[in-house]
């Protein structure tokens, strides 16, 4: 029973690595092309859970909420880059800080505006309801499965997209070097509202998945985003590998910290007191984690540069 119990808090750590991966993804390629200090992520998040809740309710399909999700998140993001973003490059991180603080306000009330303050909620298919049979022990949900399957061909996608296609070359060579990009005759604002557009459209499609487990609603991001923001110090700023790595990790510390840290310590002290500890252990578990890591790598697992 143990044994199963350990497979499905695996699993679900899993899953749980995978969404933060789709977020960390775009922060780190927008922090690592562009240098920009985004606070503004987790509401392209929200914007994409929104979309998908509300296009799926209009035409009852999910699979087109979907869809939509990574239209909108795209779009609002690209419209972000070209009307605010780009006037922050030059400026300093704070000023960057503040003016993306500003924007996870304005999205906020706008949402709330559009679609008022009570959460919405999001059904999948019907060919995603109930469990399936692994490996003939564990009855484990088909749409986490489905979230960890299609989040995994996603992460594929990206690689591809990065390491294997010319405008991943392009994306790496402003990463790179910005200056010597745009002399080579690249367009580099247009490939910084591409990469933004993307890594919105990422993080929408996050949110949009995650809808069908949780509620939709105004502020879901901003706690996502501190996790994503985690995740890519622990993989690296700018680092594709080291973002999948690190919200795997993550994913996993968190999860099992939850289920597992009140019983280990249950062997040692007062159940009582035990399970109080293991409840606030397990909450910081991942920042633990991320102070280890950073004390014998400073720049992360996988660092882009140097």
């Amino acid at each position: 029973m143990d044994a199963i119990l350990l497979l499905e808090q695996l699993l679900n750590g899993l899953q749980l690595g995978i969404m933060l991966f789709l977020i960390a993804a775009g922060l780190t390629l927008i922090f690592g092309v562009m240098g920009l200090i985004n606070l503004a992520h987790g509401s392209l998040y929200m914007i994409g859970a929104f979309a998908c809740a509300a296009v799926a309710t209009w035409s009852g399909s999910f699979w087109l909420g979907l869809m939509a999700s990574l239209t909108f998140a795209a779009a609002a993001g690209a419209l972000i880059e070209v009307v605010i973003m780009r006037r922050l490059y030059h400026r300093e991180h704070l000023d960057q800080v503040l003016a993306t603080f500003a924007l996870i306000l304005i999205c906020s009330e706008g949402t709330r505006w559009l679609f008022g303050s009570f959460p919405l909620y999001l059904d999948v298919p019907d060919i995603f309801y109930g469990a399936v049979n692994l490996f003939g022990v564990l009855q484990y949900s088909r749409y986490r499965l489905f979230i960890i399957v299609i989040g995994l061909f996603t992460a594929l996608c990206i690689y591809l997209l990065i390491n294997k296609t010319r405008i991943g070359m392009r994306i790496r060579a402003g990463a790179a070097d910005r200056q010597m990009t745009a002399a080579l005759g690249i367009n580099i604002s247009l490939l910084y509202t591409l990469v933004f557009a993307l890594g919105a459209a990422l993080a929408g499609f996050s949110g949009a998945l995650v809808g069908s487990i949780q509620s939709v609603e105004v502020g879901m991001g901003e706690p996502v985003l501190i996790l994503a923001f985690v995740v890519v110090v622990i993989g690296g700023i700018g680092s594709i590998r080291g973002a999948l790595v690190g919200a795997l990790l993550v994913g996993m510390v968190d999860t099992l910290g939850r289920g597992y840290l009140p019983q280990i310590l249950q062997l040692l002290l007062d159940p009582v007191f035990a399970n109080t500890l293991g409840a606030a252990l397990s909450s910081i578990a991942i920042y633990l984690l991320m102070i280890v890591i950073l004390v014998f790598k400073p720049k992360g697992l996988f660092p882009a540069h140097g």
